[in-house]
């Protein structure tokens, strides 16, 4: 095995956190990336994961290799492209993030028909609730929902999301519909706690901040609960736009406030700007955006009313 498919068993190694899995990935024998990774450290000299019986770890000497041979690796695919011009066809393994459920409802569609159009391309979609880190988890496009801080990325924004509080027409109809922020301390409210703001709703009231300090009964621990509890009558809650939208749009859930909503926030498909643009990377982006853009849950984040 050459050095290029050792760094590339690695990365499996290391993004699947098993060999069994990495092996499985790359369609090799499980002794076999074991014996790669072996190799690869007794060449090396060093340690580069550390095996316990149910999960690897990467040894600091192994971070640092694993951002080598994803830099090395990517320069290669990229000069390939470059050889091969615009118009290459995209192969090759990519790296994709966006928060749980949004990833769910809008990116995971989008990947299933771009792996239908490009049979060249693998994709590993890594979605979570936590800031990920492009260059050092190797990752090549992220969809962000939030204003970029990271000069390092390039964004195209393909919409906008707001943070509605909503309610069921069961619950309005029998506790009455807040007219104003301060009016939801008369509420049952169900906060999530995988908002930032577990106890405390920010509007914007003419321009000024509000902060509405919270008291509920039900904290839940995913903003799906709460969407679930609130369409069942229970109380008023607070999530983004996307989450809802096709509840609004039945009719079983309402937006209130709306007078009193923070700006939205902007939507990008994101790829790492200090570094040529691979087919691959290329060819999603523009596939995302084409498609992204026309979506009506977050296309300019439409308001209910006129």
């Amino acid at each position: 095995m050459d050095r290029f498919q050792e760094m590339q068993v690695f990365i499996a190694v290391c993004e699947e956190r098993s060999f069994a899995t990495a092996a499985r990935r790359l369609n090799m024998s499980a002794p076999s990336v074991t014996r790669a990774v072996a190799a690869l450290e007794k060449r090396i000299g060093t340690l580069l994961l550390s095996r316990t019986t149910r999960s690897v770890h990467l040894s600091e000497a192994g971070q640092r290799y694993l951002t080598d041979c994803r830099r090395i690796l990517s320069e290669i695919e990229e000069a390939e492209d470059s050889a091969g011009g615009s118009n290459a066809a995209p192969v090759g393994h990519l790296t994709i993030t966006a928060s749980l459920l949004f990833g769910e409802l809008f990116v995971m569609p989008l990947v299933v028909g771009y792996l239908e159009r490009y049979s060249g391309v693998s994709i590993n979609a890594l979605l979570v609730d936590r800031v990920t880190h492009m260059v050092e988890e190797g990752i090549d496009v992220a969809v962000r929902i939030g204003h970029l801080l990271d000069s390092t990325q390039h964004g195209v924004k393909v919409g906008e999301v707001r943070r509605v509080v909503c309610a069921s027409p069961a619950y309005l109809a029998a506790h009455g519909r807040p007219q104003r922020p301060d009016e939801l301390s008369q509420h049952r409210v169900i906060v999530s706690a995988a908002s930032a703001l577990v106890r405390r709703w920010e509007f914007s009231d003419e321009g000024k901040p509000v902060d509405i300090e919270l008291k509920s009964r039900l904290t839940v621990s995913a903003n799906q609960a709460a969407i679930t509890a609130a369409s069942m009558g229970w109380g008023v809650t607070r999530v983004l736009s996307y989450q809802v939208a096709s509840r609004v749009a039945s009719g079983e859930l309402e937006i209130l406030l709306e007078d009193f909503e923070q700006p939205p926030l902007p939507v990008h498909v994101c790829y790492q700007a200090d570094r040529k643009v691979s087919a691959k990377v290329r060819t999603f982006v523009d596939y995302c955006v084409e498609r992204m853009m026309q979506d009506p849950a977050i296309k300019a984040a439409g308001r209910s009313r006129g």
